[in-house]
């Protein structure tokens, strides 16, 4: 049986890891949210390139899986390639859907709705360059929709009009109007994607990477024989986060629950 580890600042992986869940129903899906240090779309490029390698080097030798999934685009785009270089097992990121909203939008004019931290790095531009030449790219970045998400999966009420301040600038004139795909590139927004979808004009679609994510996972994790177990969450930032994360976690089955502070 393939054990699997699955990283993020908060609860926004929860969304990969339900897609890996679905795609591998027999693995066992590992999952840890460094909550102690989030968010991460607000913090510097410094302080995550100092952090995350160290990090995700630590969760690996405690969680021990066969796969480490980075179910988080802030960090993917800043230190994947860190996280690799610290760890023996393979690793998958998680990066905005940029190829797939190219190959289908009608209008040519596609939106990325990110964290401040993804829509600055330069990793969005090679994404961009690569897959989206020919087209209009509109970025919009928000962290206050990160902190809806984690308030909503703990079963917050969601505020819509503070969903539609974060989204509607998107769709400003000259070119947002012709917005037809809005690609959702942190893991927390599916969380809330139907207060997302309500905030976009008629017809716009919404896509995201959880399920290419899991399937990469799959076709990337070796096949290792090992017995069958209950999935663990992993936390940061002690006993007080540890008790305002288990609604999430319990939501996505996940009902043991470790502290790490690193």
């Amino acid at each position: 049986m393939t054990r699997a580890l699955v990283f993020d600042s908060g609860v926004g992986g929860l969304t990969i890891a339900a897609e890996l869940r679905k795609a591998a129903p027999d693995w066992i899906v590992d999952y840890a949210a460094d909550s102690g240090f989030f968010p991460y779309g607000v913090k510097t490029d410094e302080e995550l390139r100092e952090r995350l390698p160290q990090l995700c080097a630590t969760l690996v030798d405690v969680a021990k899986p066969d796969v480490l999934v980075i179910a988080c685009n802030t960090a993917s785009t800043l230190s994947l390639d860190d996280i690799r270089a610290r760890v023996s097992v393979p690793v998958v990121g998680t990066v905005p859907a940029i190829k797939p909203a190219a190959e289908q939008t009608k209008t040519g004019v596609i939106g990325i709705l990110a964290t401040p931290g993804t829509v600055r790095r330069a990793y969005l531009d090679d994404l961009e360059r690569q897959f989206a030449s020919g087209k209009t790219v509109i970025r919009r970045g928000t962290a206050g929709l990160v902190d809806m998400a984690e308030r909503a999966v703990r079963g917050q009420e969601i505020d819509q009009e503070q969903v539609a301040y974060a989204v509607r600038p998107m769709f400003d004139p000259p070119d947002g109007p012709r917005i037809d795909i809005v690609v959702l590139a942190c893991t927390h927004f599916p969380l809330i994607r139907d207060a997302i979808a309500a905030a976009c004009p008629p017809g716009v679609r919404l896509i995201d990477t959880g399920e290419a994510v899991a399937r990469q996972a799959i076709r990337v994790a070796p096949k290792t024989p090992r017995p069958a177990g209950d999935p663990v969450a992993y936390v940061t930032g002690g006993a007080a986060n540890k008790a305002a994360m288990t609604p999430a976690f319990a939501r996505f089955g996940y009902h043991a629950i470790e502290i790490i502070d690193v």
